[in-house]
Order: C-alpha cells, then structure tokens, then sequence
C-alpha cells in the first residue's frame, strides 16, 4: 500500500530522519499519538539512533534508505537543512507522504524541488514552522481575525546556541517571524529594510528587519544570539486594539476602548495549553487522512525562505557599499 492509500484510514506507519534535539522530540510525539505507529528511526550517529529506537520501542536505520526500504507511509524530516532536499525528493518519488522541518530548504531553487516533488507525486508536504501551533500566537491570530492590523512587531532574542554552526539569526530564528508575519495578515511582503551585524559569530547574529506587505502593514522583527536570556513576543497593533503576547510564558494581553484622556480597557485572553509539535504533528496526520492542504504548505515556506534570504542578499550589498577603511591621505 502507497502511503497515499494509508492515509484515508488504518494506522499510519511514520518514521523520523534525523533525531538530534528536534527529531527526538518527533520520535516521542509520533510514539504516543493514536492511529500512528512510529516505525523507525534514522542518523547516522549509532549510539544516539540505537538509544532513541530503544526509548520509543521501534527499528534503527543508519540512513533514510534504510527505513524507507522498510516500508513507511510518511517520514518527518529532522535532518540538517543541506540535506532535506534529496531525502524529500526520495520520499515523493516512493509515494510517501513529507513533513519537513523549516528552513524548507537552504536555498529556493531546492525548495521549490521539494514542492514540485511533492505536487507530481501526490503526496502531502507540510513544512514544520511550529511557531503557528504555539497556543499563544494562535490566541492573536483568532484576535486580529477581521481586524485592520496596522504594525507588528517581534522580538526573538537568547544567547548564542552551540549547536549553530552553518546558519545565521536571519534563518535559524527571523523566518519563523517572517512566515508569522504573512500568516497574520493574509499578505505577500513586498518591501524589505534588513540591517544585520556579525558581532561575535562568523554568520550574522544581530538582525533587524523591517518589512512592508502588500496590504500596507508595517512589520519589524528583533532578532539576536547575544542576550543572555530568551524572549519571545509579538505585539500587533490594529484600529480597534493592541494585542501583547508572550510565546515563552503563554500569556497574551488585549488593550482596548481607547478613550480621548488617554485611558484604555485591558484584559487577558484566554490561551489554554497545548505542546506545539504534538499540534503540527496531529495537524499533519490529519491533512494526510483527509487529502485537505496542510497548515503550512511547501508554497507558504518557500515563500517565507525567499524572504528571508533576501535579507542576507542585501546585508551583502550594504557591505559592498560600506566605505571601505583604510590609511588616510596626507591633505594637501
């Protein structure tokens, strides 16, 4: 049976290629999820790959081909970003379904490979930006629904993650903000103002990026790997209200009935608790049951990739156009 056969009912046999921090918590999520069998593990670091088959009760495979031999109707994909494509592209070649952890992909062109995959195959893509399944950010989206959003803004910030090495603060952090951004307000970014530094990283580990959409919202991201503590907010401001949320502590804070005198109504909304990747991974079973689009298509993700990457694009352009130093000239 095709994975796309699977998908309209039985249980669904799913693997996990790469289990680093993100995969391993793929692998325990898909492990307890009803209607899903985690079938198999892939890295090709043993030790780790043996001792997280062992902790979730399923087989171990030193690479992708190994499990997808084995027979599976989806993988998620954890591995690192530079090898997504041809595992993704292996996986639609066989008929199995594709969940892909965010960046989609280094660049656009194989991004776009992975969706061109996926469309001829017939095969459900979804892209893993987990930040849309965070209870906060779905509690803003639900309240700026049919509101006339004007600005928003987002801080990402924490200290320098060692496990970095081939990636800057633009794509390991802004483009969750960034695929936010057009998630939020149902709009193409059609204007850019990034400024980025490399202050103690060799890639760029300060970035301020300043956008514009389609449908006049302005948009502004924080983003940095030099405070030494994590924080995560969005504030959006619309003509009705003022929204305030708080990804970490999961509280988000409407103002509202603005007065002449200046004074204002604030309440706090109602968020719940839910584990984002238990959400993404539920949301993702059920696009393949149902053969409905996923929460995040491979066409949103390339989308918020080309974004990004057009930050890194002109920060090298501002280089080039940087006055050079150098010895002054004697006057005269």
């Amino acid at each position: 049976m095709s994975g796309t056969e699977a998908g309209a009912a039985g249980t669904l046999r799913i693997g996990v290629v790469g289990v680093g921090v993100m995969g391993s918590n793929h692998a325990r999520v898909l492990s307890e999820l009803p209607g899903v069998k985690l079938v198999g593990v892939v890295d090709p670091d043993r030790k780790r790959c043996d001792h997280v088959a062992d902790r979730m009760g399923c087989a171990s495979f030193k690479d992708a081909e190994g499990l997808l031999r084995y027979g599976v109707d989806a993988v998620t994909i954890a591995a690192p970003t530079h090898l997504h494509r041809d595992i993704a592209l292996e996986c639609a070649a066989r008929g199995i379904h594709i969940l892909v952890e965010k960046p989609i992909a280094p660049t656009v062109e194989e991004s776009r490979a992975i969706v061109a995959a996926a469309r001829r195959a017939g095969v459900t893509l979804m892209v893993g930006h987990v930040e849309r399944f965070n209870p906060a950010v779905q509690s803003i989206k639900r309240a700026i629904k049919d509101q006339d959003i004007l600005s928003i803004a987002i801080t990402r910030v924490g200290p320098f993650p060692p496990r970095m090495s081939n990636v800057g603060v633009v794509i390991d952090l802004a483009v969750h903000d960034i695929d936010l951004i057009r998630w939020f307000t149902d709009s193409e970014i059609v204007e850019i103002q990034p400024q980025t530094s490399s202050a103690v990283a060799e890639r760029e580990d300060i970035a301020l990026l300043q956008f514009r959409t389609a449908s006049g919202v302005l948009a502004h991201i924080n983003t940095n790997w030099l405070t030494p503590f994590k924080a995560r907010t969005i504030h959006v401001a619309t003509r009705d209200k003022y929204l305030i949320g708080d990804l970490l502590t999961l509280q988000v804070t409407e103002c509202f009935g603005f007065q002449p005198d200046g004074s204002y109504s604030m309440r706090h909304l109602s968020v719940g608790y839910a584990e984002p990747l238990r959400s993404e991974l539920q949301a993702f079973v059920a696009a393949i049951r149902s053969g409905a689009a996923p929460a995040v298509t491979g066409d949103e993700a390339v989308a918020s990739l080309e974004i990004a990457i057009r930050c890194l694009e002109a920060r090298v352009v501002q280089s080039a156009l940087a006055p050079r130093k150098g010895p002054r000239r004697a006057a005269g």
